[in-house]
């Protein structure tokens, strides 16, 4: 017989009690972090909504920061190429220039995306608007794929019509200044973006990295030109090309993966060995986690005792949600549906809904 199959229906929701007054008062202490830490310790705390939402802002906060740091690195970054394009005429540097540019516009994106993050969810958004950091991740995804096409047309220019770089040296500093400016940058949102889960925030990390390939290939360009070799620069930016479409690759698979509400399977394991340590969880049935923004939401079927009651089944879900809150990190809800355990020869409970599985 069949035990448990995917579930249109929960049994577990959440009402208002004393707990949530008590976490009411307990939430607008957050103002105070002192007083809240002392409180935190020498009361009982709850994961209710309030208290999901300083984390949910502070991980926010530290997205819209690592954006405007970008933005700063990368435009100072783009203003010293372009001073050294001028007075070079160099097409390579100029290409560089315009990718470091581009790079750092796509914390526009992000940075929307960010603040549509924080807004409350909503009778047609239920969810809220985390979902937005996706749509940003897709538009750096296309970013990056016009960078690799516009590196592999300039590229393909300076093959069919060979300049000579002026000013050779100024050339390679400014380069040199483009790889340690995006470099730093990317090392930075990459850094952010996985400790907040934004895979967004990683994708443009992965971007600025693609821009500091573009500006090792325009120092090796111009050691060449140094040497007489003109078709050094176009030759070693094709080169460049193809790592950049490498980098798209892996930057396309992470949003791919992210829209398709792919998660890490060990955090599945995680989830379901916390569950399985709740006094009154007998199995784990259906278990999904999926990524809203840079947050974790949970459902999960848990199998109870079949004699308990609604009250003693409603703490065991409350009790398995608690766990998988200090279990899975940056999880933020989780909605929990209680089984009985199977008896002998009893129908499943869920075969009214069978018909609605096969369809």
């Amino acid at each position: 017989m069949a035990v448990w199959a995917a579930r249109v229906h929960r049994t577990h929701r959440k009402g208002p009690h004393v707990s949530d007054r008590h976490h009411h008062e307990h939430g607008h202490s957050h103002g105070h972090s002192l007083r809240h830490r002392l409180k935190h310790l020498l009361t009982p705390h709850s994961h209710e909504t309030a208290d999901k939402l300083d984390p949910a802002l502070e991980s926010s906060a530290r997205g819209m920061r690592a954006l405007w740091v970008s933005l700063v690195v990368l435009g100072v970054t783009a203003l010293a190429q372009g001073v050294v394009v001028a007075v070079s005429g160099s097409v390579a540097l100029l290409g560089d220039t315009v990718h470091n540019a581009a790079d750092a516009l796509t914390a526009v994106p992000l940075g929307i995306a960010f603040v549509l993050g924080r807004r409350a969810a909503t009778r047609r958004f239920t969810y809220g608007y985390g979902r937005a950091e996706d749509l940003a991740g897709i538009a750096i995804v296309l970013t990056i794929a016009a960078s690799a096409a516009f590196a592999g047309w300039t590229a393909i220019e300076r093959l069919l019509d060979p300049r000579p770089v002026q000013h050779v040296p100024a050339v390679a500093v400014a380069a040199l200044v483009g790889f340690a400016g995006n470099e730093w940058v990317a090392r930075y949102r990459i850094r952010v973006g996985r400790d907040i889960g934004s895979a967004a925030l990683v994708a443009d990390g992965l971007h600025a990295r693609t821009d500091g390939f573009t500006s090792l290939a325009v120092l090796l360009g111009a050691g060449g030109s140094a040497l007489g070799w003109q078709l050094a620069d176009p030759i070693v930016g094709l080169a460049i090309t193809a790592a950049i479409a490498l980098v798209l690759r892996d930057a396309a698979r992470e949003v791919f993966r992210r829209v398709m509400d792919a998660v890490d399977p060990a955090l599945v394991d995680r989830a379901e060995r916390a569950l399985l340590e709740v006094e009154g969880v007998r199995g784990v049935g259906e278990l999904r986690l999926r990524w809203i923004g840079h947050r974790l939401r949970a459902e999960v079927a848990v199998v109870v005792d079949g004699d308990a009651t609604v009250r003693q089944a409603h703490a065991i879900a409350v009790d398995a949600e608690h766990a998988l809150l200090h279990a899975v990190p940056r999880l933020t809800a989780a909605l929990v549906h209680a089984d009985p355990a199977p008896l002998p020869g009893e129908t499943d409970p869920h075969l009214t809904l069978a018909h609605h599985m096969a369809a």
